[in-house]
C-alpha cells in the first residue's frame, strides 16, 4: 500500500506539472461550459424548469455534470499519444506500482475538474445563481467522483485503441445521447413520459438531479441519497474496468 500511495504522488505530479504547463488546454477544456452558462442561462432565466428553485439552480449543476462527462471521457487521448510513443511501455519496466500510472492521472484530473466546477459556479453567482454553500461543497463531492469515475473508464479505453481517430469516435459518439438523456441542459421534469422514462437507465441523470436537489439545500432526500449511492457506484466500476482495461492492454501480443 506504501508503494502504491508514493508511485501514485509521483504520477501525479508530474501530471499535473504537465497540465499546469498547457495553458491553451486548462482555457479551452473550460470553454464550452462556459459559453453555456452565458449564452444559454439568461434563455433560461424567465422560465419555469419545474425543479422546484430558480433556473440557475437547475442550469448550473447540468453544466457541472457536463464538465465532468465531457473532462473526463476525453482525457484518455492524453495517455494514448504516450502509448503510442512509448512512454507508458517504459513505466511498465520501472519499479512502479501496476496501478499508480492510472491513478496518479486520476487524481489530476480530479483535481482539475473539482477547480474548474468551482470557477464554473463562482461565475454563475455573478451571473445570478444562489445556492446554499453546504449544497454547493457537496456537489463538489458528486463532480469528483462522478470524473473519477470517467477518467479511469476513459484511461482504459484508450490503452485498448489503436488511434486517436478510433478513440474520439467513440468518446463522441457516446457522450452525445447521455447528455441529452441525463437532462443535462435541460431538465427532465420538462420531458415527456417516454423520454423521462428512457433517462431512467442513464446513470448520470441520477447524479445531476441529486446536485440539483444540494442546490435547493435539500441534503438527506431520496432524489440525493439515490444519485449518492449510483454516484459511488459508478466510480467503483469505472476504477476496477479502467484498471482492468490498462492490464489486459499489458497483456496483449
Amino acid at each position: 500500500m506504501n508503494r502504491l500511495l508514493t508511485d501514485t504522488g509521483v504520477i501525479f505530479g508530474r501530471s499535473l506539472r504537465q497540465t499546469l504547463r498547457s495553458k491553451t488546454a486548462l482555457t479551452f477544456g473550460m470553454l464550452q461550459p462556459l459559453l453555456f452558462l452565458a449564452l444559454m442561462g439568461p434563455l433560461l432565466s424567465k422560465l419555469d424548469l419545474r425543479t422546484g428553485g430558480t433556473s440557475w439552480q437547475a442550469f448550473v449543476p447540468g453544466l457541472l455534470v457536463q464538465l465532468s462527462l465531457l473532462g473526463g471521457m476525453f482525457v484518455g487521448l492524453g495517455i494514448l499519444v504516450e502509448r503510442q510513443v512509448g512512454v507508458i511501455d517504459r513505466m511498465r519496466v520501472t519499479p512502479l506500482h501496476p496501478a499508480a500510472p492510472l491513478l496518479g492521472r486520476m487524481l489530476r484530473d480530479v483535481v482539475q475538474l473539482v477547480l474548474q466546477s468551482a470557477l464554473l459556479v463562482l461565475l454563475g453567482v455573478a451571473f445570478g445563481l444562489r445556492a446554499p454553500v453546504g449544497g454547493v461543497l457537496l456537489g463538489f463531492v458528486f463532480v469528483a467522483l462522478l470524473s473519477a469515475a470517467l477518467s479511469m473508464l476513459s484511461y482504459g479505453l484508450a490503452m485498448n485503441v489503436r488511434t486517436a481517430p478510433e478513440f474520439a469516435a467513440i468518446a463522441n459518439t457516446t457522450v452525445l445521447p447521455l447528455m441529452l438523456l441525463a437532462g443535462l441542459l435541460l431538465p427532465m421534469t420538462l420531458a415527456p413520459g417516454w423520454l423521462d422514462g428512457a433517462s431512467r437507465v442513464v446513470p448520470f441523470r441520477y447524479t445531476v438531479d441529486a446536485v440539483r436537489h444540494l442546490y435547493l439545500g435539500e441534503y438527506a432526500d431520496r432524489t440525493v441519497l439515490t444519485g449518492l449511492a449510483v454516484t459511488t457506484a459508478l466510480a467503483v466500476l469505472g476504477l476496477a474496468g479502467g484498471l482492468a482495461l490498462f492490464r489486459r492492454s499489458g497483456s496483449t501480443p
